[in-house]
């Protein structure tokens, strides 16, 4: 059976400006300058938690202060142009769907306020404590738990570090860069196209 594992931010949810706020505020907070283009490429290409990290204060103190900025823009995240329309397709063709993302609880909330929680069997969030992307562990957990078939069961993201994950566990991907054993989107849409193609 195909089976979709989904990154979430930037993939199925567009929460990169709310980021960009968040951290900017949480910058502010902590007296350190704030570029907000070197900032997208950064957590474009890593990641808010390695963002954090290198940054001259407490990493717990400044991911709080973000977590708190960040949760309370809940509402002004949407779901990515043409989320809706695969995941009903997928339904439709009997399409199995995860989320394994780095975010907190607050996915959870997120999914409800948009409504797209029942599309998903599980979601795994950093809450679970697996080693993060593009460690393989989060994905083998899924593929022994629900006896997937790595040749049917295809990561879809939108950074380099969703490939590297999917390469690790030995899945397909499908992500928004173009990647080495990677097949790229443009647009959410363009998954029904792939499929129907085959």
């Amino acid at each position: 059976m195909t089976t979709f594992i989904w990154d979430l931010d930037g993939t199925l949810i567009d929460s990169y400006e709310v980021f960009l706020e968040a951290l900017s505020e949480s910058f502010a907070n902590f007296n350190l300058p704030f570029d907000r283009e070197t900032v997208y490429n950064f957590i474009k290409g890593q990641s808010v938690n390695a963002l954090l990290k290198e940054q001259p204060v407490p990493f717990q103190e400044i991911k709080e202060d973000f977590t708190t900025n960040s949760t309370a823009k809940n509402d002004e995240i949407k779901l990515m142009v043409g989320a809706k329309a695969v995941l009903d397709w997928t339904q439709k063709e009997n399409i199995q769907n995860f989320i394994y993302t780095h975010k907190g609880k607050n996915a959870y909330d997120l999914l409800n306020q948009l409504e797209i929680s029942p599309y998903f069997l599980e979601i795994v969030t950093s809450e679970n404590g697996f080693k993060r992307k593009p460690h393989p562990e989060a994905i083998n957990y899924l593929l022994e738990k629900y006896k997937l078939k790595p040749e049917e069961t295809y990561y879809i993201g939108d950074r380099i570090l969703d490939t590297e994950a999917a390469h690790n566990s030995g899945i397909q991907s499908i992500n928004f860069l173009s990647a080495k054993n990677s097949q790229q989107i443009n647009k959410l849409t363009d998954i029904i196209q792939i499929f129907e193609m085959k």
